[in-house]
């Protein structure tokens, strides 16, 4: 993991985050837990980390159900998380 940052919007707010984290470690650490809802009310987040279990879908950049612990943050991307009724 680098010391450099890049700005990254998060629900279009903007975060200062490390160059190198996953976009998953970049929300955790800006206090993102809740990256989605289930369809049963539930808070979904980050478990595998490892891109199996699908828990952490967001949309990066306009493109939704992309697995965040896949992804690593670049300067300027876009991320929405699940902000539904649920919360």
């Amino acid at each position: 993991m680098s010391t450099e940052q890049c700005r990254i919007l998060v629900n279009g707010a903007p975060v200062s985050v490390s160059k190198g984290v996953t976009v998953a470690a970049a929300l955790l650490n800006a206090k993102e837990n809740v990256f989605r809802w289930s369809v049963g009310g539930e808070p979904r987040g980050p478990l595998c980390g490892m891109g199996i279990c699908y828990e952490c879908r967001v949309a990066i950049d306009g493109a939704a159900h992309q697995r965040a612990c896949m992804r690593v943050v670049a300067e300027g991307m876009r991320v929405e998380t699940d902000r539904g009724d649920a919360r």
